[in-house]
């Protein structure tokens, strides 16, 4: 037997046995096979990560933008006695650094209703200045115009809520409170038209069919209020610090006053989108998972086939590390390239979820992403870079450990027994 040769690692005689094991004869079918479904799963595995990662990611973001444009980061309710002061505290609290808007608003629950229907709603009395610095209201108007929004009578509703009702820019609503008139005969509700000055699509769906907008002034004679309001709304240049406002707000407002934010009012609802997002995470990381271990078999099985090849390679003085590297080389090929398609599948759908969306309703006939269910009028995708990294990488190391018991046994194997009975 001749001496073993050291050879620099990764050498061009390594790659180039990789390749023909890897392009298997066809009395070797059976092992190209695995390959092929140890490849087709690491890229499934892979693409399907990303994609429902940033599909999530896009729901979180959407669902973010959409309630915090509506909804103010900070909510001030009054303490003690009611917030008949409210112009004095919004001013002050709106001169707060990092403050954008500190809006005063009347809050209540109706019924909205038209000759061909009805809906519960929610009215929020709010000042036209306010309501025109909303960008998620004041670009997105369909119908009409909020102009001389404080002077009139007239009222902004969702447009799904206008589309259930019937009802168009210019045509009149009744609002029904339950809390109206007091008489001796008890609480009346109070039941009163208003003209529809504009309607308005967030692309939420909750609140494009539940709420409508009135002016401030009117809100407090609907609701009978003794010129005070509900709360203020207040908004900052970066929700995700909102700890460090809280302080600032409390001492500008001059009064007892509580202060709930907005991860307080929607804690349930991030918290189980978080919750969901790590359960995906973990189970479909099992797909990756399961295609290693393919990779595991396949390589045993190809050590198994080429035990002559293997010894006859010892003899002519191929180091174990040479062995080691060519078995690695061609299990890492199939997790590699396998990353690689999917990372390129991945994105590639997620730059046109939506097209395929609409091309899989329109194939099937059927509402495939309801806006009434999942809350967003389109399917959102953002990808996150240090995510799909990880995912990536993930794979990559899967890849890689799937492939070192097969290549260790490989390089262990005794020449000597390998040709015993060839």
């Amino acid at each position: 037997m001749s001496e073993t040769v050291q050879t620099r690692p990764f050498a061009p005689f390594e790659w180039l046995l990789s390749g023909r094991y890897l392009r298997a004869r066809r009395r070797e079918g059976f092992i190209s096979v695995i390959a092929g479904f140890s490849f087709l799963g690491i890229m499934l595995g892979v693409a399907t990560l990303i994609i429902v990662m940033a599909v999530m990611n896009g729901f979180r973001k959407e669902l973010l933008d959409k309630i915090l444009g509506l909804n103010g980061h900070l909510l001030v309710q009054p303490l003690e006695s009611p917030l008949t002061d409210w112009k004095d505290v919004a001013d002050r609290i709106s001169q707060v650094p990092g403050i954008k808007l500190a809006a005063p608003v009347v809050d209540g629950q109706g019924l909205g209703s038209s000759p061909y229907n009805a809906s519960g709603i929610f009215i929020r009395g709010i000042r036209g200045e306010d309501l025109n610095s909303l960008p998620s209201i004041a670009k997105n108007i369909k119908q009409g115009s909020l102009e001389g929004f404080d002077e009139g009578q007239g009222v902004a509703i969702g447009r799904r809520l206008a589309d259930s009702l019937s009802l168009h820019a210019g045509d009149m609503i009744t609002l029904i409170s339950p809390k109206g008139a007091v008489t001796p005969m008890g609480v009346t509700p109070r039941i009163k038209p208003y003209r529809i000055a504009a309607v308005f699509e967030i692309g939420m769906s909750e609140y494009d069919s539940g709420f409508v907008f009135m002016p401030l002034k009117e809100a407090q004679a609907y609701f009978n209020r003794n010129n005070d309001v509900s709360a203020i709304e207040v908004f900052t240049n970066n929700p995700d610090k909102i700890e460090a406002f809280r302080k600032s707000v409390t001492e500008a407002a001059g009064r007892p006053i509580f202060l709930v934010d907005w991860r307080q009012r929607n804690a349930t609802f991030f918290n189980a989108l978080q919750v969901e997002r790590n359960v995906m995470f973990l189970i479909l990381t099992l797909i990756v998972l399961v295609a290693a271990l393919n990779i595991i078999s396949g390589l045993i099985m190809l050590v198994k086939d080429k035990g002559s090849d293997i010894a006859i390679l010892r003899t002519m003085g191929a180091s174990q590390g040479a062995i080691m590297r060519i078995f690695l080389i061609t299990g890492a090929s199939i997790g590699v390239v396998g990353t690689i398609t999917g990372f390129l599948v991945g994105v590639l759908i997620c730059m046109n979820i939506e097209s395929i969306r609409q091309f899989l309703s329109w194939l099937t006939s059927t509402e495939i992403f309801d806006p009434t269910i999942y809350f967003l009028s389109k399917l959102p995708a953002e990808i996150d870079f240090g995510e799909t990294s990880a995912v990536v990488i993930m794979a990559l190391t899967l890849s890689f450990l799937a492939t070192l018991y097969p290549s260790w046994r490989a390089a262990r194997l005794d020449p000597v027994e390998a040709l015993r009975y060839e």
